[in-house]
C-alpha cells in the first residue's frame, strides 16, 4: 500500500493543474495516469485566455512554450455562408501533446509523484480512500477524479450516464497547410455535426469534429465520411483537399456523454470532463477543466489547513462553487448544441448573426469565462 495525502486519478488538464497548485503549497500529491507523457488526445486544442493569469501564477507560460495567439473567430453554415469576428478575450492554439507535457514537467519540478497505471476501483471508508489499480493499492485522505469523459470507474461508481449508450463520436487529426490563418479558430457545420480548425504550436492545423453516430455509421471509415459528408461544407472541402494529414490515422472517441454529472461522487471531487462536459466548440472545455482544478485545489487546501473546516463543508462548497462557475455555461452550451444540430435553424441563425456581429460576440461571451486571477 502506497500512501499520499492527495491522490489525483487522471493526468489531463484538470488533474495536472490541481497537482501543480497543491504541490506548490507544499502538499503531498500523487497522480495516477494510464499513459506516459507526451501523448496526443482528442481535443479541440483551443483554450481561452481566461486561464492565462492563473497558469502564469503556477509557473506555466503558454506563449513562451510556442502557443499560437488566436484573436479571430469564424463560423460557417453547411452551405458555406460565413461570419467572422474578433474574439473579445482571445485564446491560445496548443496541442494536448505539448500542453499536457508542459504541465507534467512543471508538476515533477514541484515534487508530484506519478504512477502510470489504470485505476479500476476506489473505495471510501473510515475517512480514507483506497484506490486499486491492476497491480497496486494506494491510500489517501483526499481523492480527485480527473480521468476524463468516460472510464470504467464511472460504472464502478454507479454513475447514471455510464449505464446507457451515447450517440456522439469525436474525430481528431493534425494537418499541414501553410496558408491557414495563424490567429484564427474556425467552426464549420456539416450534416450531423460540426468541426473546428486552429493552428497549434508546431504550425500544424488541428481539425477536430463532433458527429452524431447515426450520421457516421452509414460510412465504413473516417475518410469515407469526410469525403461524403464533411466535405459538403465548401470550406471543409477546400481544407481537406489541400491539407496533408500528419497522423497515419485520425484519432476517435465514441460514447461521449453530455448528460449532467454529479461533481462529488462517493466523497471524491470530480474535475474537468469527469464533472461535466460541455459540447466541444460550444464552449471552452479546456479552460473549464483548468478552472475546476483551481476551485478544487483552493478548497482542498482550506480543508487540510483549517481543522474546523470539515469534509462535508468541502464537498458542499465545491458543489456550490462549481455550479456558480460553470452551471450557466453548460446550460447555454446545451442550448447552442441543439441549434448547431438543426440544419435550418443554424443556417438562419448564422445568417442573422451576419447582420449583427454584436449577437455573435454575445454568444462567445456566454461560452467563455472571465479572467481567472
Amino acid at each position: 500500500m502506497k500512501d499520499h495525502g492527495i491522490i489525483i486519478i487522471g493526468g489531463g488538464l484538470a488533474g495536472l493543474t490541481a497537482a501543480i497548485h497543491l504541490a506548490s503549497e507544499g502538499l503531498d500529491v500523487a497522480v495516477i495516469e494510464m499513459q506516459p507523457y507526451p501523448h496526443h488526445k482528442v481535443c479541440g486544442e483551443y483554450v481561452s485566455k481566461e486561464i492565462n493569469p492563473y497558469l502564469k501564477r503556477l509557473g506555466v507560460d503558454l506563449m513562451a512554450s510556442g502557443a499560437k495567439d488566436i484573436s479571430q473567430f469564424q463560423i460557417s453554415t453547411e452551405d458555406g455562408f460565413i461570419v467572422e469576428t474578433d474574439l473579445p478575450l482571445g485564446g491560445f492554439g496548443i496541442s494536448r501533446y505539448a500542453l499536457d507535457n508542459l504541465l507534467f514537467e512543471r508538476a515533477k519540478e514541484l515534487g508530484v509523484v506519478f504512477y502510470f497505471e489504470k485505476v479500476i476501483a476506489t473505495v471510501f471508508k473510515k475517512d480514507m480512500f483506497t484506490i486499486t489499480t491492476k497491480s497496486n493499492f494506494y491510500s489517501s485522505n483526499i481523492a480527485i477524479g480527473a480521468y476524463g469523459k468516460r472510464s470504467v470507474l464511472d460504472k464502478n461508481l454507479d454513475r447514471a450516464f455510464s449505464k446507457k449508450k451515447q450517440s456522439w463520436l469525436a474525430v481528431k487529426a493534425h494537418y499541414e497547410l501553410e496558408d491557414f490563418q495563424e490567429n484564427l479558430v474556425a467552426l464549420h457545420n456539416f450534416n450531423g455535426g460540426y468541426g473546428g480548425l486552429s493552428k497549434t504550436e508546431t504550425g500544424v492545423v488541428n481539425f477536430c469534429y463532433l458527429v452524431n453516430y447515426k450520421s457516421f455509421k452509414k460510412y465504413k471509415d473516417v475518410q469515407s465520411f469526410n469525403a461524403a459528408v464533411v466535405s459538403e461544407n465548401p470550406f471543409l472541402k477546400q481544407f481537406l483537399s489541400n491539407a496533408s494529414p500528419v497522423f497515419e490515422q485520425p484519432m476517435t472517441i465514441a460514447q461521449i456523454a453530455f448528460d449532467q454529472k454529479d461533481n462529488v461522487v462517493d466523497h471524491m471531487l470530480m474535475c474537468g470532463d469527469s464533472a461535466g462536459l460541455i459540447h466541444p466548440l460550444c464552449g471552452n472545455g479546456m479552460a473549464m477543466a483548468i478552472h475546476s482544478a483551481k476551485i478544487a485545489s483552493e478548497l482542498i487546501s482550506k480543508y487540510i489547513r483549517e481543522s474546523d473546516y470539515k469534509r462535508s463543508d468541502l464537498e458542499h462548497d465545491y458543489k456550490k462553487a462549481w455550479s456558480k462557475a460553470f452551471g450557466d455555461r453548460l446550460w447555454f452550451g446545451r442550448k447552442l448544441q441543439s441549434l448547431l444540430m438543426n440544419k435550418r435553424l443554424v443556417s438562419m441563425g448564422i445568417k442573422s448573426v451576419g447582420k449583427s456581429k454584436s449577437i455573435l460576440k454575445f454568444i462567445i461571451s456566454k461560452t467563455h469565462g472571465e479572467l481567472i486571477s
